[in-house]
C-alpha cells in the first residue's frame, strides 16, 4: 500500500516537472523597436496580446520586450498618443519573436509633410542640440505657465512671464533674447519683420493646436536665412484628425481663472476630404493686480487627398485677447513698502467711478492662413510649397500728456496727491482725480489722456522648396520671399473727463490738433520691409555617418513712410488763408523750392523714403557618426551675417537713414555626445558662439535739440558652454530628468571714441562704451532641473518637477555704459547687479479614466508650489545693485484643474 502510494506521488511530480519543462517550452519572448517617420524614438508606448494583460512599454530608446505562454496565432496591439494603432498578426511556437523596427504612423493627416517642410531635426540624424517636447507633456505641466515656460527645463533656456499678465512671457536661449531665437509654425516664420521680436501674446491658443514642439539649440536645421543665433522654436499644430471625433475641455484655477474648448473632426471621408476645428475661450482676474484678462483661440485644418501625388492643406489659426499689463518695473523698496508690501503690486491700473482701470493695457488678433501644397512627383523628387498671410491689428494702451498716472512724480504732497487710498490697496492712482481736474480745464482740453499706441500690419510670404534624393545624397533648395507692411500711430483712447486733447506740433499737417477719441496724434508711420531669400543644402547619409552642408542669401530691404514730420503733397491745396501759421508755413516751402513741381518733388522726397537694401547670408556644416546603437556624436559649424533691423536702419523716427548700419556677425561651433539604452538616455553637448558687430545704435542729443547717431561697429560678444539632459527608468512607471547647464556669456570689448555724425555724415563729436568682460544679463547662465513622473495606479501619474535658477545679472543696454571705470575710481568695468539665486518646485497628476465608452483625463497643476518669493526680471541700476535696480517679481503659488472628455 506503502509502495502504491510512494509510486503514485513519483508519478505526480514526474507530471509537474514535465508540466513546468513543457511550459517553457512554449514560452516565446517578443521584441521590437517603435520610431516615428522622423526617426525619433517612440517612448512610452503600449505593447500588448490584444485581449488579453500580458504586454509592456516601449523603453528610452524605443525598444520592447516581453514573454508569453500563449501560443498559436495571436495579435500584437502597439498604441501611443497622437499614433495610428498597429496591429500585427504572429504566431507564437516557443521560438523569439523579432518583430524588428517598427515605423508608428500619426493619427493625423499631413504631419508626416508638415514635419519635413519645418526642417525637424531627427534623433541620430541631424547634427544639432535637440530637445522635443509632446503635446501630453504641454497638456500636463502648463498648467498656470505661459506657452514659453513648457521650455523652462530644457537645457540653456530661461524663460519668464516678465511683468506677469497673460500673454507677456518672455524666452531667452543662451542669453540670446527671442531677436534672435527663430520661431516657426509649421515651417513658416513668425518673427516681426521690422525688430524680430516674438509677441506670445499673439499666439495665447497655441497651447491648444500645438501637436508637437521642438528646440533646436545653435544654429538649428533650418535652411532658410533666420536669425537663429541662439536657437530655433519648431512648433508644429495640429493637422486634420485621421478619426472622426472631437474633444471637450473644461478648466478652472485660482484667481477666477476659466477656460473651455471644444475640438471637432470630420475624419477622413470617402472622398478624400478631412476638417478639424478648435475653438477655445480663456478668462481670469490675473494673479498680479490689475492684469484681468480675456481670449479667444481658434484653429482650422482642411486637407484634401487629390491623388498619390498631390495633397493640399490649409490652416487658419488666430487668438484674439486683451489683458491688463503690469509695465513697469520698480525698486524692490516700492514693492516692500508697508502701504503696499506686495509682490503682485502693479501700478499700471486703478480705478474709475468705482470701476477697474487699465492704465497699461494690450489687445491684439494676429491671424495667420497657410495653404500648402505637397506634390510628390515621384520616388526621387518632391516639391513642397507654402503661401501664408497674417494681418494683425491691435496695440496697447498708456498715459499721454501730464504725468500724473503715476505717485513717484513730485515730492512730499505733489508726490501723494494722485495717491488712492480708498480702495483695498494703496499706491494706486487717483484717476477719479484726474476726470476732476481734466473737467475743470474745460476748453483747455484735458491735461492727461490714456491713449492706444496702434501697430498693425499685413504679412504675406511664399515659401517653395525643391527635394530629390539619390542613393547617398539629398539635395534642397528653395526661395523665402515676403513682404511686410507695419502701420503705426497713437490714438485718443479715454480722454478722462476732457472735451479734447491738444496734440500741438507733433504733425506737420496738423499743428494744432484739437484731438477727439480715435483721433491720430503724437506720430504715424509706416514701416515696410521686403525679403527675397534663396536657400540650398545637400545631406549625406553613408551608414552610420550623415552630414550636410547648407547655405543661403537674403536681400532685406527697408522703406520708411512718415505721415507727421513730413507734409503731405495731397493736403497742399487744403490749406487757407484762414489758417495764418500754416499757410505761411506753406507758402515759404513753396518759394523756397522754386514752384509747384519743385515743391510737390520735395513733398514726396521726404514723405517717403528711399529702399534700402541689406545683403545677409549664412553658411553651416555638420555630421553625425553612430558608433553604436547605444552612441552618437555630432559637431556644426556656422558663420552667418545678420542685417540690422529696421530701428537700426531708421534710428531718429524719421526718414533720414543710418543705411551704413554693419551686418551682425555670427560665428558658431558646436560638439555633442548621445548614449542610450533602454533604462537611459544622456546627452551633452558644448558650444561657442563668437559675436561682431551687434546691432546697436549710441544717440547723442544735441543742444538744439537734434539727434546724433554712431554705429558701435565692432562690439562684440561671446557665448559659450555646456549642456546636459538626461532621462532614466529605473523601473517601468517611474521616468526621471535631469537637466544641468551654466553658460559663460560676456561682452569681451570696450569702444574708444566712437564718432557721431551728423545727417550729411559730418563728425560732430564722439564716445566710448566701457562694457569689457562683464556678464550678458537677462538669462540665468546656471539653470538645473529635475524632473519625476510615476505611474502610481494605472492611468494615473504624479509629477514634480524642481528648477534652479543662478548666475542671473541683471539686464542693461550696453550703448549706455560710457563712464569709464578709471572715472568711477574702479580698475575694471563693474558687474550688473547679480539677482539673488531662486529655485521653484511645481507638481501635477493626471488620471485617465473612462466615462461608459468614452475617454477622460483629469488634470492637476501647482505651480511654485511652496510659494517661494523670487525676482525673475530686472534693469540694471546706476550703482549695480539691489537698490537701484528696478525688478518685476515672479507667481507665487497658483493653481489648475481640467477635465478632458474624448468622444
Amino acid at each position: 500500500m506503502k509502495r502504491t502510494k510512494r509510486f503514485s506521488t513519483f508519478l505526480l511530480s514526474l507530471l509537474f516537472a514535465f508540466t513546468l519543462v513543457n511550459a517553457q517550452e512554449i514560452s516565446t519572448e517578443i521584441s521590437g523597436k517603435l520610431v516615428e517617420p522622423s526617426g525619433e524614438t517612440v517612448i512610452g508606448a503600449n505593447i500588448y496580446i490584444k485581449g488579453t494583460t500580458i504586454g509592456t512599454v516601449s523603453s528610452l530608446d524605443g525598444s520592447f520586450k516581453f514573454s508569453t505562454t500563449l501560443s498559436g496565432e495571436q495579435t500584437v496591439v502597439i498604441s501611443s498618443v497622437g499614433m495610428a494603432t498597429i496591429e500585427k498578426t504572429v504566431t507564437l511556437s516557443g521560438q523569439p519573436k523579432a518583430l524588428g523596427t517598427i515605423e508608428m504612423e500619426s493619427d493625423a493627416v499631413g504631419l508626416a509633410e508638415v514635419m519635413v517642410f519645418a526642417d525637424v531635426a531627427i534623433d541620430r540624424r541631424t547634427p544639432v542640440a535637440v530637445s522635443n517636447v509632446k503635446p501630453e507633456q504641454i497638456e500636463a505641466k502648463l498648467g498656470a505657465q505661459e506657452f514659453p515656460e513648457v521650455l523652462k527645463s530644457t537645457p540653456g533656456v530661461y524663460a519668464t512671464k516678465q511683468g506677469g499678465a497673460f500673454g507677456d512671457a518672455r524666452i531667452n536661449i543662451r542669453g540670446f533674447d527671442a531677436r534672435y531665437v527663430a520661431v516657426m509654425i509649421n515651417g513658416v516664420p513668425v518673427n516681426d519683420m521690422e525688430n524680430n521680436w516674438v509677441y506670445w501674446s499673439n499666439w495665447a491658443g497655441l497651447s491648444e493646436v500645438t501637436r508637437s514642439m521642438q528646440v533646436q539649440r545653435g544654429l538649428g536645421a533650418a535652411k532658410v536665412a533666420i536669425p537663429s543665433v541662439g536657437g530655433t522654436i519648431n512648433i508644429l499644430t495640429k493637422t486634420t484628425d485621421a478619426e472622426t471625433g472631437g474633444t471637450l475641455y473644461l478648466g478652472t484655477g485660482d484667481n477666477g481663472y476659466n477656460k473651455i474648448g471644444v475640438t471637432l473632426s470630420s475624419g477622413m471621408t470617402e472622398n478624400n476630404w478631412a476638417t478639424t476645428f478648435s475653438l477655445a475661450r480663456s478668462s481670469g482676474e490675473g494673479w498680479v493686480d490689475g492684469t484681468q484678462f480675456e481670449s479667444y483661440s481658434y484653429f482650422l485644418n482642411i486637407s484634401k487627398i487629390i491623388n498619390d501625388q498631390h495633397r493640399i492643406a490649409f490652416t487658419v489659426f488666430g487668438a484674439p485677447q486683451w489683458h491688463g499689463q503690469r509695465s513697469s518695473k520698480m525698486f524692490i523698496d516700492v514693492y516692500k513698502e508697508s502701504r503696499i508690501n506686495d509682490t503682485r503690486y502693479n501700478s499700471d491700473w486703478g480705478y474709475k467711478n468705482g470701476q477697474v482701470y487699465h492704465i497699461s493695457r494690450n489687445y491684439y488678433h494676429k491671424p495667420k492662413a497657410i495653404l500648402n501644397h505637397y506634390w510628390t512627383v515621384n520616388d526621387r523628387l518632391s516639391v513642397n510649397t507654402a503661401a501664408y498671410v497674417s494681418v494683425g491689428t491691435g496695440g496697447g494702451s498708456g498715459p499721454l500728456g501730464d504725468p500724473k498716472f503715476y505717485p513717484s512724480v513730485g515730492t512730499g504732497d505733489e508726490a501723494n496727491k494722485y495717491y488712492n487710498s480708498e480702495y483695498r490697496r494703496e499706491g494706486l492712482a487717483d484717476i477719479d482725480k484726474i476726470v476732476d481736474e481734466n473737467i475743470a480745464a474745460g476748453p483747455l482740453g484735458s491735461e492727461t489722456i490714456l491713449r492706444n499706441s496702434v501697430n498693425n500690419h499685413f504679412w504675406t510670404g511664399f515659401l517653395p522648396q525643391v527635394k530629390y534624393k539619390m542613393d547617398l545624397v539629398t539635395i534642397s533648395g528653395g526661395l523665402d520671399l515676403r513682404y511686410y507692411v507695419g502701420e503705426h500711430y497713437r490714438e485718443v483712447d479715454d480722454l478722462l473727463g476732457g472735451e479734447f486733447f491738444m496734440d500741438a506740433g507733433s504733425n506737420r499737417n496738423n499743428p494744432y490738433n484739437d484731438a477727439k477719441v480715435g483721433d491720430k496724434v503724437a506720430y504715424h508711420n509706416d514701416g515696410i520691409v521686403g525679403w527675397v531669400g534663396g536657400f540650398a543644402q545637400a545631406e549625406v547619409v553613408y551608414g552610420d555617418l550623415s552630414g550636410f552642408v547648407a547655405g543661403a542669401i537674403s536681400n532685406k530691404s527697408y522703406r520708411r513712410v512718415d505721415y507727421f514730420n513730413y507734409f503731405d503733397p495731397d493736403l497742399k491745396g487744403q490749406f487757407t488763408i484762414n489758417d495764418t501759421l500754416v499757410s505761411q508755413y506753406y507758402n515759404d516751402l513753396l518759394a523756397s523750392t522754386g514752384g509747384t513741381s519743385a515743391f510737390e518733388n520735395a513733398l514726396e522726397l521726404e514723405q517717403i523714403s528711399d529702399w534700402y537694401h541689406f545683403i545677409g547670408y549664412s553658411a553651416k556644416m555638420g555630421a553625425n557618426y553612430n558608433f553604436t546603437e547605444q552612441q552618437n556624436a555630432f559637431f556644426n559649424i556656422g558663420y552667418f551675417t545678420n542685417p540690422a533691423d529696421f530701428r537700426t536702419v531708421f534710428p531718429n523716427f524719421t526718414n533720414v537713414a543710418n543705411d551704413k548700419a554693419p551686418n551682425e556677425k555670427v560665428f558658431s561651433v558646436e560638439a555633442g555626445y548621445g548614449f542610450s539604452n533602454p533604462w537611459i538616455a544622456a546627452n551633452i553637448n558644448v558650444y561657442r558662439t563668437t559675436w561682431k558687430d551687434k546691432a546697436r545704435v549710441l544717440t547723442l542729443r544735441g543742444s538744439d535739440g537734434v539727434d546724433f547717431f554712431a554705429n558701435l561697429t565692432g562690439i562684440r560678444a561671446l557665448h559659450q558652454g555646456i549642456e546636459l539632459d538626461m532621462k532614466f527608468r529605473p523601473i517601468e512607471g517611474l521616468d526621471i530628468n535631469l537637466m544641468g547647464s551654466v553658460g559663460d556669456w560676456r561682452w569681451t570689448n570696450d569702444l574708444e571714441n566712437v564718432p557721431f555724425f551728423d545727417n550729411n555724415q559730418v563728425k560732430v563729436d564722439s564716445a566710448s562704451v566701457y562694457i569689457k568682460n562683464i556678464h550678458v544679463g537677462d538669462a540665468a547662465q546656471t539653470t538645473a532641473a529635475l524632473g519625476v513622473n510615476y505611474e502610481l495606479l494605472k492611468g494615473f501619474v504624479i509629477g514634480v518637477d524642481y528648477n534652479y535658477y543662478d548666475r542671473l545679472y541683471a539686464a542693461f543696454r550696453p550703448e549706455n555704459r560710457t563712464s569709464s571705470p578709471e572715472d568711477n575710481g574702479l580698475n575694471e568695468n563693474p558687474d550688473s547687479w547679480l539677482m539673488p539665486t531662486y529655485h521653484i518646485v511645481d507638481a501635477n497628476i493626471r488620471y485617465k479614466f473612462k466615462i461608459g465608452d468614452i475617454n477622460a483625463t483629469l488634470i492637476g497643476n501647482a505651480n511654485n508650489l511652496f510659494d517661494v518669493e523670487h525676482i525673475t526680471d530686472a534693469d540694471d541700476g546706476p550703482d549695480h545693485d539691489w537698490k537701484t535696480s528696478q525688478v518685476y517679481y515672479g507667481w507665487g503659488r497658483s493653481w489648475r484643474v481640467a477635465l478632458k472628455v474624448q468622444f
